[in-house]
């Protein structure tokens, strides 16, 4: 089976996702991107831990709902993202946050 961590410390993959508002929702157009080192043209993508034949690709479209991520030799697995497909959602620009930042929030339908 395929494993979504890698042991600590090990982690250089970084999944860029675009647009940027979390929680990811499908009818954004959501495209995934690749960032880390490594054998570019042996990029395996994956959804719910299934291999999805994309191999060699640095950005993927997503299409389905689902869980995603990649593994690169030389860099090893991926975060996963979750993209959901639901029909209301309150969004949230996905950046990191501290304490008393001022956040914009977007109700989507």
């Amino acid at each position: 089976g395929w494993c979504p961590l890698s042991p600590a410390g090990a982690q250089s993959s970084q999944l860029l996702v675009e647009p940027p508002w979390a929680p990811v929702v499908l009818w954004d157009r959501v495209t995934l991107t690749c960032q880390s080192l490594g054998t570019a043209g042996a990029t395996t993508w994956y959804k719910d831990g299934r291999r999805l034949g994309l191999e060699g690709h640095n950005h993927i479209t997503v299409t389905e709902s689902g869980t995603y991520g990649y593994y690169r030799p030389g860099s090893g697995l991926s975060p996963t993202v979750h993209v959901v497909n639901d029909s209301l959602v309150l969004q949230v620009l996905a950046q990191e946050l501290l304490d008393g930042d001022t956040v914009t929030l977007k109700c989507r339908n």
